[in-house]
């Protein structure tokens, strides 16, 4: 069989080389009408959403309206069939995360991510649903709404929509709008292009500027990939290319059609494609141009290296051959990349002209190798994928020093590319798309399309984690599975044991969400990381387990978040009856309570019963007071704490506690009566007889140690120090006296016969 003509399908547009390669046959349904359908479609190669339009091409309302959204290849269609029912869609596109934005007239917007159906909505506002949507433009990461009075809403995030008024726009009749994302202006802020009357409006978030053209209507407004340059149709049948500032016009083509053509997209940075129903133009430089036919409705799904042609029959790939294929594969190349391929074919027939090829050509050789690596990474057929990379190891093979990291690399790429081309997964992405979205977000792709043996087998190839995918695969059983909760579990643990990674946490969520909570909770058991099962535990009321498992956790900072939520939630016994049987917690708690929350710690103690440490904080707090009223309550109060009890400590201490209140009160009435004298506040009662006393206030004193119970000897040994500090000697002499002491005395040979006796 003959080796495919790598050149069958070039087609030269001015002095540069295009080509269309037929990636996919048999797309849709032969019966499929696909004219009366709006078709947008994901950037790098992926899925495509499809939308029945009828009504707004006729005006005849459509019966069964239904949105479609698939991955499409020759042999398998996998599609998610939404029957719509929320009103007419202005707006159908794509983010780069391969979620579908769909906007309605009202202004309703439907983000679906995984492309089985789930979304979440917003609303644009801003008067959306007084004025009507009519259509929309979209970026990588927002789009812009056009109302029917002409104002420009946009949103910049789809996953915190914020949407925003940008200027006044001009009054008048838009024929055409296009956009310049946000990444390429100047401002870093989105700019709209519109078509008013005979000129362009650039519009803003601060003002709409006029470009003074005087060429139009322009019944077409279409911006490069990279924002550099704008492709304008007139309305009679001709294209401008010009720069995006207005500033330079670089072609011109007339296309002489009498009809404008339904789309004008670009075709990467090079080409502007004019699509009708059933025809095609490529304008390239310098305004040559190229024609295709089709039997049927063709529709243009722009790429940022070229554009995906989608009809009934097929799915095309249009782009500009790279410079390296066309060095190794143009008519009558004599590079040295293109002798080494013919070196290859010399080898196989064994002929010496393979090793004159390559002493011919051996200055150049490591650049000969280098170019046929990189020129297999632009082929979508494998024959000369192969061809080209064995040029490039027969040519290695012949240096002695040559890194290959680059070879491998590439064999690598085209083989994951191979896989997700292949038509049972049906993604026509091309190598500068791969590299552009990289090999993690190629996966991501393949899990949202349930493809996960061959995104687990790629992970592992390009030695990727596979966690997510294992998790991602979990999350759908539980969302699918009707099995029995016990039953699911042990499937998925089953399936994850041994699984590095693993977080089970977002299986148990979703089980949660689900109404599965009893899986969820399984499912937690599994999870090793407490910080991840407590606060799903806790969202899902399991307070108790929660806490739990905090406390087997160890982490402080993990029970404290624990506590604090059950205090914030719970009935403050319903508290303390949980992190009772808990020591840890507990003790956890009055270590806090004490630093900062006394009332807290109270409620603690006696809830626990604990009146000595009740009583205590009373008399911490007793202690803090300036005032001796306060003083006093605080005492009273902890003197309360204690009555209940029978233990005779206790009744001691709430003995000594009623007293101090009591000698609190007597000393602030002295300090108010006795104002000339010293404080009294504060004494013990020793002190406070022993002031009285030397202050000349025998009575009183005598009064206190009566009221007080004073033990006399105590009472004698005060009253004897007051007095000899009061040098009373005459007082002295009258209580020496005294027939019975109750501190004993000594005769001395001194002058006064008196002394009393010292307590051993």
């Amino acid at each position: 069989m003959a080796p495919p003509n790598p050149l069958a399908d070039w087609e030269r547009v001015g002095d540069r080389f295009y080509r269309k390669v037929r990636v996919y046959d048999a797309v849709f349904d032969e019966d499929l009408e696909l004219e009366n359908y709006i078709v947008a479609g994901a950037p790098y190669g992926g899925a495509v959403g499809i939308f029945l339009s009828i009504q707004i091409r006729t005006g005849t309302p459509c019966p069964e309206p239904w949105l479609i959204v698939g991955h499409f290849s020759s042999v398998s269609r996998r599609e998610q069939a939404l029957q719509w029912e929320f009103g007419s869609i202005r707006g159908l596109g794509w983010s780069d995360n391969e979620e579908l934005l769909v906007v309605t007239e009202d202004g309703t917007v439907r983000r679906y991510f995984g492309l089985h159906g789930d979304f979440a909505p917003f609303s644009l506002g801003n008067g959306a649903e007084e004025y009507g949507v009519r259509s929309c433009r979209f970026w990588s990461s927002g789009f812009v709404a056009l109302l029917s009075n002409n104002q420009l809403i946009a949103v910049s995030n789809y996953a915190e929509p914020r949407p925003k008024l940008l200027a006044p726009s001009p009054e008048g009749e838009v024929s055409s709008w296009s956009l310049i994302p946000p990444s390429y202006t100047l401002s870093r802020s989105v700019e709209v292009l519109l078509a008013v009357d005979k000129t362009i409006y650039v519009v803003d978030a601060t003002e709409a500027e006029d470009r003074m053209l005087q060429n139009g209507p322009f019944k077409h407004v279409s911006v490069s990939p990279t924002g550099r340059f704008v492709a304008l149709y007139t309305s009679d049948g001709k294209v401008w290319v010009v720069s995006s500032d207005f500033q330079n016009k670089y072609s011109e083509y007339d296309s002489k059609a009498k009809t404008p053509p339904l789309t004008v997209e670009w075709c990467g940075d090079d080409a502007v494609i004019l699509a009708w129903e059933d025809e095609i133009h490529m304008v390239g430089p310098s305004g040559a141009a190229s024609r295709y036919y089709y039997d049927g409705r063709v529709h243009v799904i722009p790429e940022f290296d070229g554009v995906r042609l989608l009809t009934n029959e097929s799915c095309e790939f249009l782009h500009k051959v790279s410079a390296v294929t066309e060095e190794v594969f143009r008519l009558g190349s004599t590079s040295p990349a293109s002798v080494l391929l013919d070196s290859v074919d010399q080898l196989e027939k064994k002929s010496p002209k393979a090793d004159e090829n390559i002493q011919r050509i051996r200055p150049n050789l490591p650049e000969a190798v280098d170019i046929c690596v990189k020129a297999a990474g632009h082929e979508f057929d494998t024959y000369w994928q192969k061809r080209l990379l064995k040029a490039a190891s027969f040519g290695k093979s012949v240096l002695e020093l040559y890194n290959s990291d680059e070879f491998v690399e590439m064999t690598e790429r085209l083989r994951v590319l191979k896989a997700v081309r292949d038509f049972e997964i049906g993604m026509p992405i091309s190598f500068d798309q791969y590299l552009r979205l990289t090999p993690e977000k190629l996966i991501d792709r393949l899990v949202n399309r349930h493809e996960y043996l061959l995104a687990i087998r790629i992970s592992e190839y390009l030695h990727i984690p596979v966690d997510k995918i294992y998790v991602h695969w979990a999350i759908q059983k539980v969302k699918a599975s009707t099995a029995d909760d016990d039953a699911v579990c042990k499937l998925i643990v089953q399936r994850l044991e041994g699984k590095s990674g693993i977080s089970f946490e977002a299986i148990a969520q979703a089980a949660y969400d689900e109404g599965r909570s009893h899986l969820a909770i399984q499912l937690l058991n599994y999870e090793p990381r407490a910080g991840k099962q407590v606060p799903l535990l806790l969202n899902m009321e399991e307070d108790e387990i929660a806490l739990d498992k905090a406390v087997e956790s160890g982490d402080t900072d993990l029970l404290y978040y624990v506590l604090l939520h059950l205090k914030k939630k719970l009935p403050l016994s319903s508290f303390f009856r949980t992190i009772n049987d808990r020591p840890t917690a507990a003790a956890l708690v009055e270590t806090s309570a004490r630093e900062g929350d006394t009332e807290l710690l109270k409620d603690l103690y006696y809830q626990d019963d604990r009146p000595i440490d009740g009583s205590n904080i009373l008399i911490s707090e007793a202690l803090k007071q300036d005032e001796a009223q306060g003083k006093i309550e605080k005492l009273n109060l902890a003197s309360r704490v204690l009555t209940e009890s029978k233990d005779p400590a206790i009744l001691f201490q709430q003995k000594s506690l009623s007293e101090a209140a009591q000698l609190l009160k007597v000393q602030e009435a002295l300090d108010k009566e006795l104002s000339d004298g010293p404080d009294f506040v504060g004494l013990s009662l020793n002190e406070t007889v022993y002031r009285l006393i030397k202050s000349g206030y025998g009575k009183r004193a005598q009064k206190i140690h009566n009221d007080f119970k004073m033990p006399e000897a105590t009472y004698w040994w005060v009253r004897l120090r007051a007095l000899v500090a009061k040098r009373d000697w005459g007082e002295l002499e009258e209580i020496a006296k005294a027939k019975k002491s109750p501190i004993g005395w000594e005769v001395s040979s001194m002058q006064h016969p008196w002394i009393p006796v010292l307590p051993s």
